[in-house]
């Protein structure tokens, strides 16, 4: 379940889970190999900030295009 109460600019697993097109499994492989931090939250519902999440679409966007 996700948590109602978000601080701005930051986004739940789930949401960022759908803004990078992966699982909540891919979610944790990222933050597991250092490309993603957690930002706060719980450990069972972490938050991830918009701008990392964001430089993480862009650099994926910018790979698959080459």
């Amino acid at each position: 379940m996700e948590s109602q109460i978000i601080r701005p600019g930051h986004l739940t697993a789930h949401q960022t889970a759908r803004v990078l097109g992966i699982s909540l499994d891919g979610v944790r492989q990222l933050v597991r190999r250092g490309r993603l931090q957690r930002s706060g939250g719980t450990p069972r519902q972490p938050w991830y900030t918009v701008d990392d999440v964001t430089a993480l679409v862009v650099e994926r966007r910018t790979r698959n295009a080459a």
